[in-house]
């Protein structure tokens, strides 16, 4: 299969171009630099220059290929407003990539987020939010998603709030970069809250079975770690760093603040069953421990 992918250099997008290449697949990677390019050359597959807010380029990327694996999204999380306009240009960039597979029953995959849900683990069956700081995100999914009976295959892998690589990425990067600003590890709240992670290479496999197998308007959990308790990823953190590590108000932390102080368990169990997915690299907390100090 030929396939189209956006954010291919990124924490993800890097380990799920890799996948695909390692089992047969080729690749189209949209590449928005010529530094992002030849990362994507050297990786071994083609670049398709251009942005995520060049729709047409999107819909090109899409007309060339037998499916695609939506994961860019902006990097700018100073405020509330850089957010929205992050979510709004992904809206914009899945309503062009849907409404170009319409009728051909080619895949699309894309990345969302586990939602949360007061009291337990969230599941495969629980609906996205559509409201709240990234409520736009739940109604772009689900509008992709809703595409299946005009002959769309589309598919959401959801992704929990951290996707670590050797002891980055994700919210326990996030608190790792504001740590390195502030001399102190923080977190919101008592600790206590759960946060779920994967490896981003276990998520890379998830990618690449969903655009394999996975049926039209489904929805899958690429949860490893059903839920890490906050306290203890600021203080493996706080070793790797040798910051101390202590509780901080919530407006300290941005946008995320509300998000980051949410107990959000999520659960992949029936991911793991359904699609014969089993996650096999280092958890968060032991990538953590592992990591140099950086």
């Amino acid at each position: 299969m030929r396939v189209f992918v956006t954010g291919g250099t990124g924490t993800i997008g890097s380990a799920v171009v890799a996948e695909l290449l390692a089992h047969g697949h080729s690749v189209l990677a949209l590449a928005r630099s010529d530094e992002s390019a030849r990362a994507v050359e050297k990786a071994g597959a083609e670049a398709l220059p251009g942005r995520v807010a060049d729709l047409d380029v999107l819909r090109t990327g899409a007309a060339q290929t037998d499916g695609v694996i939506h994961l860019a999204f902006g990097s700018d999380y100073s405020s509330a407003e850089a957010l929205e306009r992050s979510i709004a240009e992904e809206g914009a960039a899945l309503g062009v990539l849907g409404e170009e597979l319409v009728g051909s029953d080619r895949p699309i995959a894309t990345v969302s987020g586990t939602p949360w849900v007061p009291g337990r683990p969230s599941t495969e069956s629980d609906p996205l939010p559509t409201d709240g700081p990234v409520g736009g995100r739940g109604r772009s999914v689900n509008g992709l998603l809703a595409l299946a009976p005009r002959g769309v295959r589309a598919t959401a892998v959801r992704m929990p709030r951290t996707v670590h690589r050797d002891g980055q990425g994700g919210f326990a990067g996030l608190l790792a970069e504001h740590a390195r600003r502030a001399g102190v590890v923080g977190y919101p709240g008592d600790g206590t809250q759960r946060w779920p992670a994967v490896h981003a290479l276990d998520a890379a496999v998830l990618f690449r079975l969903a655009l394999e197998s996975a049926p039209a308007g489904t929805s899958w959990h690429a949860v490893a770690d059903e839920g890490d308790a906050v306290l203890d990823i600021a203080t493996a953190l706080g070793r790797r760093l040798e910051l101390p590590v202590e509780s901080r108000p919530e407006e300290e932390f941005g946008p995320f603040g509300p998000i980051f102080a949410m107990d959000q368990p999520a659960s992949g169990s029936h991911t793991r069953e359904a699609l014969g997915w089993t996650p096999t690299h280092p958890s968060l907390l032991e990538d953590l421990r592992c990591a140099p100090r950086s």
